[in-house]
């Protein structure tokens, strides 16, 4: 019964069948088996390469921004401003990536001025929300292939980030989300031999009207101006 239990699952198994196909041609001689033969170093290949792609490859994270994200500047002689990016995370590598923290750089085009956020609670704002509490958030570990999506809340880096209100009439905005990750060293030299890229994705979005009360307890959506979701490494990224 264990022989046969064993057979079966060496006929559910592609490459060993293509394996042992080609050992049996093989003896046959003839270019029957050496066909039979490349077939199954093929097999051998493949197989070696989605164990490559499933288990050995390094984490390699993107990162996607879809066309509509949310602002809110709710209290008045601050420099606090709330930008909500729903974000997607994907880990296309085969071993586990953390995600340690996320920055966003916002610029005014018209006054050239750059304001640095961070990554600091998680859901959508508003103010009923800000004083019950937010979920905080913190580093995303992500399994090879895996992938998680979050609508997260960027602050002010400081009390002392200028300028006081980045974003205060309606226009384009410019903006660069850049992902910090846990360094992937399980396999010492290699790892360090071929680092991975920071990640990073920029995009521009339009805030349409402005009315300081939608802020009371809401926010103001921004629109991508491509009208599609960024991605990290888009070439067509500003």
């Amino acid at each position: 019964m264990a022989q046969l239990s064993f057979r079966r699952r060496r006929e559910d198994d592609p490459a060993a069948v293509a394996i042992e196909a080609g050992s049996h041609a093989a003896y046959s001689g003839g270019s029957g088996g050496q066909f039979a033969a490349a077939i199954s170093a093929l097999a051998l290949i493949f197989s070696g390469y989605s164990l490559w792609d499933s288990s050995l490859k390094a984490p390699d994270i993107k990162v996607f921004v879809p066309p509509v994200t949310q602002y809110s500047s709710p209290y008045q002689n601050s420099n606090f401003e709330v930008i909500e990016v729903p974000v997607t995370l994907l880990n296309d590598g085969g071993r586990t990536g953390t995600v340690l923290s996320i920055e966003l750089a916002a610029t005014n085009p018209k006054t050239k001025e750059t304001k640095h956020f961070y990554a600091a609670d998680l859901g959508r704002w508003t103010m009923d929300k800000a004083r019950a509490g937010f979920d905080h958030f913190a580093p995303i570990p992500l399994a090879g292939k895996a992938s998680r999506t979050e609508s997260i809340l960027f602050y002010p880096k400081s009390p002392d980030e200028k300028p006081e209100q980045l974003i205060h009439e309606p226009g384009v905005y410019e903006f660069k989300l850049k992902i910090d990750e846990a360094r992937a060293d399980d396999f010492g030299f290699l790892d360090r031999l071929w680092p991975s890229q920071a990640t990073e994705v920029s995009y521009k979005a339009e805030l349409r009207f402005w009315d300081a009360r939608s802020f009371q307890n809401g926010t103001i959506a921004m629109y991508s101006t491509t009208g599609r979701s960024a991605k990290s490494g888009d070439a067509n990224a500003p």
